[in-house]
């Protein structure tokens, strides 16, 4: 696809004025910003700021222009302010001090103390790269990470794949014991689950250190250290370097559209001025989330931003970023209570066009330090470019989520029965997106699984996942629940648009929800952990959802899917509930009808096919009713002769079943 993206679209040609000036101001922010230098060299904040070793000993520096004074306290000066550790201006509001190789050392904490007109507080580097908590206080500090002996990393990235396969994963509950879990346990136990299962990509929740943990890593504090509740930098650093070695792609949530309003952990009062790295005045909380606003247009603020994408890319070799919360940057009432059913809705001078300057800046960036890097946009209100290169004029992602798939699943299993559902409707809401853009599409990710929410098959099962999964138990409930769970994930994955994603245990159906420790549930971990074992264990219905899940994907990547190709809708009958379509070399025929078994059901295609996958497998938790091994030809319809008659397949289509078909060769027999 060449061109602009706003060509493509006649709906976008009212707005092309508009579009063409958001693309000038942004080339002269970036101008003005980067100071003519290209913006990998000019992404080297997390090399000046903050604490480095030198051929003598050691450098420290800070961003603070509104201080009057700063002091480095730690354990290395009994945590008092000394002359020692006094830190002088540097000129354009830096500080600096220059330390002897003896005066700190590797694991001591520390923190600033920093004095303006008027206050004064404990402050944590703005660049700092690891904050430890106290298991007592529970206060945050500064922590020196100079091992003698770092890890080295040894394997290369495995390439971007033709279609991203995300395994969403949050390392601290990825243990089955009520406790935190680590990276290392993560790198042992559960890279190998991914990698068993087939996808192709590890997204890692929480990686930003946040002094909540109940806040999912969302209220991010410190944004260039790797949290250490999950344990040392090293660690994550074996766990991405365990999953290259594996052919698995690592990319990392990035939350830089908000941060957390703590000042003794974050950045909210770094040198006692709020607008150092905020907005002041009205635009500084975020309404809805109780956190902070960064000022976008603030060269040093971009900097901050843009060097933290290349530090993660550059320390640690992820492999690119899901970014958080962009509908919330792109609009100055952060999309809140829009629908976003007009595209006026992006012109109107509801957006902020520094935050677009910034994410069009860190997209160039990433790509042009890591040309392999993926950026994926957690995006709801749909704005147009935003999936599409900059080259096309576009902010630059390489995809964006299809956020509102799950809003449409949990809607129907809330409010309609399956034998009501609009299957047309369905296949459109699931195949729809911008012809520029990749999208990723998931029937659940964390969101859905919190507290207050319920998972899909929670949602189909409800009480009876708690008495009735067992195979010794038979429930009409359960085989429902288990047969729409195939479905609705298999429909999903067929029809994507580029790219799926699922939430760890979701794939096999795990129970219950999500619930942090925190005060109101007694600080329990019961709700904050994966239960592994329900998956392997062969009494319980969840290894069959499991074992579907793999051979799902597995088939995807056989056949090229789920990547960006025309869907062509075959049949849709709603008073049958039968719908099939062909997506890249694969028909997908799905028999939604909770109770009727079809024999004979007529699909018109012509051609010898054969079944790739069944929902009905045993293996699966299917009762086995179609024969796989099976090869079907299509005949012509009864009264119908020659080459050109239509021809149809003939296909027995149990109720709540899905079988996916692939044509294959043969002399004389060509497909319609």
């Amino acid at each position: 696809m060449s061109g602009k993206f706003y060509e493509i679209d006649p709906w976008l040609d009212p707005f092309r004025a508009v579009i063409e000036s958001r693309l000038a101001y942004s080339n002269e922010r970036e101008a003005i910003i980067t100071d003519g230098k290209s913006l990998t060299d000019f992404a080297n904040g997390h090399h000046w700021y903050g604490l480095h070793r030198t051929e003598s000993g050691w450098v420290f520096r800070e961003h603070a222009p509104n201080a009057t004074a700063i002091s480095l306290i730690g354990t290395f000066n009994g945590w008092k302010e000394d002359d020692r550790y006094r830190l002088h201006h540097a000129g354009e509001g830096d500080w600096i001090i220059e330390l002897g190789e003896e005066m700190i050392g590797h694991g001591d904490l520390y923190k600033l103390a920093v004095r303006w007109r008027g206050g004064g507080g404990e402050r944590i580097p703005a660049y700092v790269t690891r904050a430890v908590q106290d298991d007592e206080t529970k206060i945050f500090s500064a922590q020196v990470w100079q091992p003698a002996q770092g890890y080295v990393m040894r394997h290369s990235a495995p390439p971007p794949p033709p279609s991203l396969l995300i395994y969403e994963a949050h390392v601290g509950m990825a243990t089955e014991e009520e406790r935190t879990g680590t990276y290392r346990e993560f790198t042992q136990n559960v890279l190998p689950r991914i990698k068993h299962l087939g996808y192709n990509t590890v997204q890692l929740m929480a990686i930003q250190e946040h002094p909540y943990y109940g806040s999912f890593g969302y209220h991010v504090s410190n944004f260039f250290a790797a949290s250490s509740r999950f344990g040392t930098p090293d660690d994550l650093k074996e766990l991405v370097d365990t999953a290259h070695g594996m052919g698995l792609r690592v990319i990392m949530d990035l939350v830089h559209s908000h941060a957390v309003s703590n000042t003794l952990e974050g950045l909210g009062l770094q040198d006692g001025d709020p607008g150092l790295y905020f907005h002041a005045g009205t635009r500084r909380k975020h309404v809805a989330w109780d956190s902070l606003c960064f000022d976008y247009g603030k060269p040093k603020v971009a900097h901050f931003l843009l060097s933290n994408c290349k530090y993660w890319l550059e320390e640690y070799r992820f492999d690119g970023f899901r970014f958080d919360g962009i509908t919330s940057m792109l609009y100055y009432d952060h999309g809140l209570g829009s629908d976003f059913v007009s595209y006026q809705q992006y012109f109107d001078g509801n957006q902020d066009t520094d935050a677009i300057v910034y994410l069009t800046l860190a997209n160039k960036l990433i790509h042009e330090f890591d040309p392999g890097a993926t950026t994926v946009a957690e995006e709801m209100s749909g704005m147009p470019g935003l999936a599409s290169p900059v080259t096309m004029g576009g902010i630059g992602f390489d995809y964006r989520l299809a956020m509102g798939v799950p809003d449409i699943w949990i809607k129907l299993v809330k409010e309609v029965a399956d034998e009501n559902w609009e299957l047309g409707y369905l296949l459109h809401e699931l195949t729809q997106h911008r012809p520029e853009e990749r999208v990723i599409s998931y029937c659940e990710s964390h969101d859905q699984a919190l507290v207050g929410d319920k998972t899909l098959i929670f949602r189909l099962a409800d009480a009876e996942m708690y008495t009735s999964m067992s195979l010794n138990t038979p429930s009409l409930v359960i085989d429902r629940a288990v047969a729409l769970h195939k479905m609705i994930r298999l429909f999903t994955f067929i029809a994507a648009g580029g790219g799926y994603l699922t939430f760890m245990g979701n794939e096999f159906g795990h129970p219950e929800w999500i619930d942090f420790p925190r005060e109101g549930n007694g600080w329990s971990y019961i709700y904050a952990r994966r239960q592994w074992s329900l998956a392997e264990n062969s009494l319980l219905r969840y290894q069959h959802l499991n074992e579907f899940d793999r051979a799902m994907i597995m088939t995807g990547k056989e056949y090229d899917l789920p990547g960006l190709q025309l869907t062509e809708t075959i049949t849709v009958n709603n008073t049958d509930k039968i719908i099939a379509f062909k997506r890249g070399s694969l028909i997908t025929v799905m028999n939604f009808n909770p109770s009727v078994s079809f024999t004979g059901y007529g699909i018109p295609v012509k051609g010898k096919f054969r079944i790739v996958l069944n929902t009905d497998d045993p293996l699966f938790g299917g009762q086995g009713r179609i024969d796989a091994s099976q090869v079907y030809f299509s005949i012509p319809d009864h009264g119908h002769y020659g080459v050109t008659a239509p021809h149809h397949l003939k296909l027995y289509l149990p109720a709540r079943t899905a079988i996916v078909l692939v044509q294959e060769q043969v002399k004389g027999i060509h497909s319609l």
